[in-house]
């Protein structure tokens, strides 16, 4: 296993591999081990665990550039001093590397209000297998050069080329913050609330629904509804006046907070390490949609309820395919985002693609034509 010091190094691997015509394995931490496609045996294999490290921070300009082998909590960590924060709240955050994140395009609950890693990397540099450094974007958050090559690399699973450091614009720390956990006997109760709440003024920062599989992970059996929302103290109890509205609800706040949503946040972990053959699919639907599709997993569920994306938790694999199978006429964009390492080859992990697939292999063989880069990581279709 080659471990480049530093970018130059990296790019410098890059290339020889590929003079050689040799397959190539890139990881950081190797958290998302059962993420996406399987990791395919590489003729070598290149860790960025050495490339952490702030590299220019500038808190009152809310910018930061850091390593790509960075652990996330570091990151979170060192702003959370500054009360700045870079809200993806990625699963698997306290062993992922920023470059982990980046590349898997992990994002969590407060997706809602502040979007994922496309919208908050300002600025990237990557090494490619042509041996170069290549920046897009910068320091600035109004800097628009060389982004859409920043964007290609999200979610790409380091299939293009390999990330080595990334620029983020940083939200400031609301003033106060409270969630609010809202009960219901049923999903139609709990959806009406939902969309009553969607299209109200109200603007939360995070907006999950618990089936009562789900919830019973937090000692309730019900339908739930978690709001978080922040701003100045008079703005949250004007929430809490609307959403009394609604339900009795149980407000949360400060440490509390805290616990229920990192459980939220990492609800796959904690559910893979108990289940060696479970799966996690994850579906995209309309915000209409999300009722239904809700209704339609015998397991637990969770969907970011103002995003339209829905996550369903199977304690075997082959009920993870069965309910994909049944899935096709949802209308509905469906993956199974994790499963057993050893049985992602037996499985159709990615089933409807789309057209925009044919765009993706084009772009792959235009920056790895001869496929060596994190073969099949792309859900085995890249």
């Amino acid at each position: 296993m080659l471990a480049p010091s530093n970018p130059a190094e990296l790019a410098e691997a890059l290339r020889d591999a590929a003079a050689s015509n040799q397959t190539i394995a890139l990881a950081g931490n190797s958290t998302k081990r059962r993420m996406a496609g399987p990791i395919e045996p590489a003729d070598i294999e290149i860790n960025t665990l050495s490339l952490g490290g702030i590299l220019q921070y500038e808190p009152r300009d809310l910018t930061i550039s850091v390593g790509a082998g960075l652990l996330w909590c570091k990151l979170t960590g060192l702003l959370a001093e500054n009360r700045q924060m870079i809200p993806l709240d990625p699963p698997f955050g306290g062993t992922a590397t920023v470059g982990g994140v980046i590349s898997a395009n992990s994002s969590g609950p407060r997706r809602l209000l502040y979007g994922t890693a496309r919208d908050l990397v300002i600025g990237m540099q990557a090494a490619t297998l042509e041996g170069k450094l290549i920046r897009a974007g910068g320091m600035v958050v109004k800097n628009v050069a060389g982004l859409d090559i920043a964007k290609l690399l999200i979610g790409s699973f380091g299939t293009l080329g390999a990330i080595t450091a990334a620029n983020f614009k940083l939200i400031p720390m609301p003033d106060v913050e409270r969630t609010f956990l809202l009960a219901f006997d049923s999903l139609e109760v709990a959806d009406a609330a939902r969309r009553q709440i969607l299209t109200s003024a109200m603007q939360p920062a995070a907006f999950d629904m618990l089936n009562p599989a789900a919830a019973a992970t937090l000692g309730n059996r019900a339908w739930l509804l978690a709001v978080r929302v922040g701003g100045s103290a008079a703005a949250v109890d004007r929430y809490e006046r609307d959403l009394a509205g609604f339900a009795e609800a149980a407000a949360f706040e400060e440490g509390r907070q805290r616990t229920l949503w990192h459980h939220l946040e990492n609800f796959t972990p904690q559910f893979l390490s108990r289940h060696a053959d479970g799966a996690v699919v994850k579906v995209s639907c309309t915000l209409k949609s999300v009722g239904t599709l809700m209704a339609s997993f015998p397991s637990p569920a969770i969907a970011r309820a103002g995003s339209g994306v829905c996550y369903g938790y199977f304690e075997n694999y082959r009920e993870a395919a069965d309910w994909m199978a049944g899935d096709a006429g949802r209308g509905s964009k469906a993956v199974i985002e994790f499963s057993p390492e050893q049985r992602k080859g037996e499985l159709d992990l990615w089933p409807s693609p789309g057209a925009d697939l044919e765009i993706m292999k084009r772009i792959k063989g235009l920056m790895d034509p001869g496929k060596l880069l994190n073969r099949g990581r792309l859900y085995r279709h890249i």
